[in-house]
């Protein structure tokens, strides 16, 4: 009986790990989306951002692709580098254009809303083109549609419904929100179609995602080299949108500090930490601890950077969240059932 409590426990004693790497992934989600507003608010160029990001990212990941899967960049042939370009082009250098040019014009709480909204334009996508059936009669396939009538209806209501402001504590930073004229509208609204935009962007790279690891099945070697060709692809389209060399000047300030941690943690570091829960709980384990960075990040904005909790937010994001686990539940379950 000892021998086989003593056998057990380590088994036992690994199981807070996986959940906790995903609560770390989220929380490096949150420091990158908080990380990025202030240094877009303070007047970073968002295409040199997001081209010494990717690039830097391309660097972390490459000794783990040399370690891991040691000499396979030599099966990398032209129908490989051709569907990665894509990926990068599609998986990164249009839907973070889109999304950072969304932060700017919103709050860190209401941008993240749209990355937990990914999940659902993959579906209304893959339903467009057929590549998934719905069926609605049935307990999964109502379930699924109730799930994405909540997250909009959520979204809509975080846009549209402010209500009463909660101030809870004092701020650490203090960025001017701005005012509620018609600019102050406009720039919502713009900054809106930024990120529904940015999301039904990334929604095509998980379409297209399957095809890029069947051509070319080494994730290491797939995702560093996405990485440098999303680096230099944004860094190509902010030279032509921007030729002024001080645009692109790095200086020992806080847009290195984002680009460091995004590079190293949102993007080298997340990636291994959801590869390695995926292998140990299955694909869908990692997306059901995506609304946390919804918390994290409505909770750090405000101590933070000091936009305000609203009721309309609270309720908004409660929707979000509940259709979001609807959905990913019902999506789970058809898959079991499988």
């Amino acid at each position: 009986m000892d021998i086989g409590a003593e056998t057990q426990k380590p088994a036992a004693g690994c199981e807070w790990r996986t959940p906790a790497s995903m609560v770390l992934v989220q929380l490096f989600i949150t420091g990158m989306i908080l990380l990025s507003k202030l240094s877009i608010s303070g007047g970073i160029f968002i295409f040199a951002l997001l081209a010494y990001r990717s690039l830097f990212g391309a660097a972390v990941i490459l000794p783990l692709a040399l370690i891991f899967e040691r000499g396979k960049w030599k099966e990398m042939g032209w129908h490989a580098t051709g569907w990665i370009f894509l990926n990068a082009f599609i998986g990164y250098a249009v839907p973070m254009s889109l999304y950072c040019y969304g932060l700017r014009d919103t709050t860190p709480s209401y941008a993240v809303i749209f990355v937990n909204l990914i999940p659902l334009a993959t579906f209304i996508l893959s339903l467009v083109f057929r590549m998934e059936t719905l069926r609605i009669w049935s307990v999964v396939g109502s379930l699924k549609i109730a799930g994405v009538l909540f997250s909009v209806g959520g979204t809509m209501l975080i846009s549209l419904y402010k209500g009463k402001a909660l101030h809870l504590w004092d701020p650490i930073l203090k960025i001017h929100p701005k005012e509620q004229t018609a600019e102050g509208a406009s720039n919502q609204l713009r900054g809106t179609i930024f990120l529904v935009g940015s999301s039904f962007a990334y929604a095509c790279w998980y379409l297209i995602q399957s095809k890029v690891l069947k051509v070319y099945p080494y994730k290491y070697w797939s995702s560093m080299v996405t990485c440098f060709v999303g680096g230099f692809q944004t860094a190509l389209v902010g030279i032509i949108l921007n030729t002024d060399k001080n645009a692109w000047k790095l200086g020992w300030n806080l847009d290195l500090v984002t680009i460091l941690y995004s590079g190293a943690l949102a993007t080298a570091g997340k990636y291994c930490l959801n590869s390695w829960a995926v292998a140990k709980r299955g694909p869908t384990y990692p997306p059901m601890f995506n609304p946390l960075s919804v918390v994290f990040t409505i909770l750090l904005d405000s101590i933070i950077i000091g936009n305000e909790i609203t009721v309309g937010s609270l309720l908004g994001t409660t929707m979000v969240l509940v259709g979001l686990y609807t959905f990913l539940w019902a999506k789970s379950k058809e898959v079991r059932d499988k």
